[in-house]
């Protein structure tokens, strides 16, 4: 019985031979052994592995370094250029002390080029380490590394690998692309240090640069975001041979930077749970990323749309160009630099700064007023800025020629960089015109103020009461008489009722000439009143965008205050989406269509409108959808209108939607443009569900449909959200790209949002590599939500739900 339990073990074993890698000698190799095809050497920690390998579907075979938990995830490869044609290959240690290896037919297809560093016999070894670095060492009386593989660095970046330049060795660390996925050797795209006084990371395509971080300003690279990212610490390293820069991890999390085949930097993250790589962090992460986008003296901004600008004193070299969203010839002094007495420079806040080409200076010991005064001093330099934003900051660093590739950027620490730019006399007022403009400003302004006061006591005195009269007269719109309306909807008959929300109900209504009209009447029973009724009227009255519902008119007479507006002869979304049969008529090309157009309305009234406007209540019943299913947004009565650099407000009263409002907006009362992208953020994930957040129930836990989605996301199982109607129409790389923004949209944290222009981009650009989402808000199953979220909101507001 024995006998035939150790025969069976024995043929079990020798099977599985066949099948499975062997590992030769735990993480060495002396210089007695050697490595074969089918053999490996696996890190004393069980974390990398060093073997022969086919990548993708190619048949060749290479001597490289992947993970143990995900064996696909190649880090390393020795031959790049020389693949193997045959399962043949052989890694030894040459009697000179340097690895090679061979093929089948024992020629040296690579080396390591490094011999022993003394005169004694000694015998080097191999070690693969838990880091995923290849040692080949010498242990005399003191530890000697004849040679590693992380100074020959690939297409991946482990932490620990240094990226930099030795001007004595002449060793370039830097990352290279593989050519295809089945192909490792060199490809058309590298990352690595430029230092042209400051050192920054750029990536360039042959010697076209394609994207860079912006110079070292002693606390992150000016531009380059993954200087703020949590999991790691940026370092430089200086000395009079080397400059070498490195992420330094915070944690033990397992990481690694990557350099695609298409010339994008991306660092991932292992998860835990799946065994699958997390995206961390893409660069170039956005159109502003790309080199030079908006041009010489151009600036970028992915707040705006269009995102590029002249710089203050630049217009564009060819404003037809420019208008056809050409940037590529940039911008030219509109008024020229004379070199004259009144000269001065404008500052542009929150800056990558521009690159450091031929003309430019730095000194690394002047303040910032020296800097300035310098510059003045000189007629061709044309702008200034800190070399070093540390501490209290200090450094000189003068540009003499063309801004090229100056982006806004706005980073998550306090350390702000700002640019300087010269200004002629004539758009730079002198001194002693401001203090008399300052003078006689205040002196208007005292004035007015006391005008104000007694005419403001005077008019309070008499109009203690203000008739809706008063308000129909100061409304800049169409009016309707009373008599109009009522024939149009047949006396607000019952069968003309549409519909009905916060501010009362909805009537389809005809007009005499044919025209058919919506008309919300405010109810008297309404929580809405006045203030939204002029609110709305406000808001929307200066909006023209065909993702806005258009407002035609109102009637304000005795008691009736109404809204006239265009008729949607499709309702609402909600209409369809939320209806068992119904939402079979929404495949998934309409659903997506729905989406951009909401998408681009609502960045409209961010980004493109005269003013900026915070909807507060977007939902699927206040988008409307016309006879060919265009989407409209409606319902301007809890907008606000933001003026001049205004970012955010808070408020006493919360008004809006349960299952819409952002975490900050229900608690705090704090809303801003970022509070819109988080109710976008659920209604995306709405519309590819077919389900409400607010009511959502499922079996297996008690988390809103947002938190639904978030637990399918850690589990790779993202698709399982999309709506069952869609499974014939859809798209699933569109239908994963919306579940991906839609949870970045509802993080937890504001700044963690992306702007409405980031998410148009990412909604529209297949290609596009979308960052990582964090947790989103409310994260919290309803036992908890319910309790904490009443008794918040109880003690600092009035919380009015619709």
């Amino acid at each position: 019985m024995e006998r035939q339990a150790f025969l069976t073990f024995f043929h079990a074993l020798f099977f599985s031979s066949t099948l499975l890698k062997f590992s030769i000698a735990a993480d060495t190799l002396s210089s007695s052994q050697s490595l074969r095809d089918g053999e490996t050497l696996v890190s004393p920690g069980q974390k990398f592995e060093l073997g022969f390998f086919s990548p993708g579907s190619s048949k060749n075979r290479y001597l490289g370094i992947w993970y143990v938990r995900t064996p696909d995830t190649v880090v390393w490869v020795a031959n790049r250029n020389n693949p193997m044609i045959d399962v043949q290959g052989i890694l030894a240690i040459s009697s000179d002390g340097g690895l090679i290896l061979r093929n089948g037919t024992q020629s040296i297809i690579w080396s390591s080029n490094s011999t022993r560093a003394s005169a004694e016999e000694i015998t080097p070894i191999a070690q693969l380490l838990d880091s995923g670095n290849l040692e080949l060492i010498e242990r005399t009386k003191t530890y000697s590394v004849l040679w590693q593989s992380f100074d020959s660095m690939c297409d991946t970046r482990l932490p620990g690998m240094k990226l930099g330049a030795n001007t004595n060795t002449g060793l370039d660390q830097h990352m290279t692309s593989w050519k295809a996925a089945d192909d490792p050797s060199p490809g058309d795209f590298t990352y690595r240090i430029e230092n042209n006084g400051l050192p920054q990371l750029v990536i360039t395509m042959g010697s076209t640069k394609k994207y860079r971080s912006g110079p070292w300003n002693g606390l992150r690279f000016s531009g380059h975001q993954a200087g703020n990212n949590p999991a790691f610490k940026p370092v430089m390293e200086f000395n009079n041979t080397e400059l070498i820069s490195f992420y330094e991890p915070f944690n033990s999390v397992i990481k690694r930077s990557t350099l695609s085949q298409s010339g994008y930097l991306q660092r991932y993250v292992l998860n835990e749970k799946s065994g699958s790589w997390d995206l961390m962090f893409t660069a170039p992460a956005d159109l502003c990323d790309s080199y030079g986008q908006c041009g010489p003296n151009g600036i970028c901004r992915t707040s705006k749309a269009p995102i590029c600008e002249c710089l203050k004193g630049f217009s564009p070299k060819s404003q037809l160009e420019w208008e056809m969203l050409n940037w590529s010839k940039g911008c030219v002094r509109s008024v020229p630099l004379k070199c004259q007495k009144g000269e001065g420079f404008v500052k542009v806040a929150r800056v990558k700064l521009p690159d450091l080409l031929d003309q430019f200076q730095l000194n690394t010991t002047m303040s910032l007023r020296e800097c300035k005064e310098k510059c003045l001093r000189d007629c061709s330099c044309i702008a200034y800025a800190n070399s070093n934003v540390s501490g209290r900051g200090n450094g000189c660093l003068m540009w003499f020629g063309d801004l090229i590739d100056t982006r806004e950027f706005v980073p998550q620490d306090d350390s702000e960089q700002d640019i300087y730019i010269r200004l002629p006399e004539s758009l730079y007022p002198k001194k002693k015109k401001k203090r008399l403009l300052k003078i006689l400003l205040l002196s208007a302004t005292s004035g007015t103020l006391t005008f104000c006061f007694v005419c403001g006591c005077i008019i309070i005195k008499m109009n203690k009461k203000r008739s809706l009269k008063g308000e129909k007269e100061n409304l800049e719109l169409p009016v309707f008489d009373l008599a109009t309306i009522s024939a149009a909807t047949r006396n607000f008959s019952q069968e003309n009722m549409v519909g009905e929300g916060g501010f009362g109900p909805v009537y389809k209504g005809k007009l005499s000439m044919g025209q058919e009209i919506a008309v919300k009447r405010l109810s008297k029973s309404s929580g809405q009143g006045l203030e939204e009724f002029k609110n709305e009227v406000a808001s929307i009255a200066i909006l023209q965008h065909r993702n806005l519902v258009a407002l035609l008119g109102c009637c304000i007479q005795g008691e009736e205050t109404m809204l006239i507006y265009e008729y949607m002869s499709n309702k609402s979304l909600d209409y369809f989406i939320y209806d068992h049969n119904r939402k079979a008529l929404l495949a998934w090309q309409k659903r997506f269509d729905i989406i951009m157009g909401i998408a681009r309305g609502l960045l409209y009234l961010h980004q493109d409108s005269k003013l900026k406007i915070i909807h507060r209540d977007l939902k699927a019943s206040n988008i409307l959808l016309d006879g060919d299913l265009l989407p409209k947004i409606s319902d301007f009565g809890l907008a606000r209108i933001f003026a001049g650099e205004q970012i955010s407000a808070k408020t006493k009263r919360i008004i809006g939607t349960y299952g819409y409002m952002s975490p900050e907006y229900a608690i705090d009362g704090k809303f801003s443009v970022k509070s819109d992208v988080f109710s976008l953020g659920v209604l995306l994930l709405e519309i590819v569900s077919g389900k409400r957040n607010r009511g959502f129930i499922h079996p297996d836990h008690h988390h809103s449909l947002l938190g639904h989605a978030w637990l399918l996301w850690n589990e790779d199982k993202s698709l399982e959200l999309m709506d069952t109607c869609l499974k014939d129409s859809c798209v699933e790389s569109e239908v994963q790209r919306c579940i991906q923004v839609g949870l970045l949209c509802i993080q937890k944290l504001p700044e963690d949002r992306p702007a409405m222009s980031t998410v148009v981009f990412m909604l529209g650009n297949e290609g596009g590599v979308l960052p990582m989402p964090k947790e989103p808000g409310f994260f919290i199953e309803r036992s908890s939500i319910d309790e904490s979220y009443t008794n918040d909101a109880a003690s600092i507001t009035t919380l009015e739900a619709r």
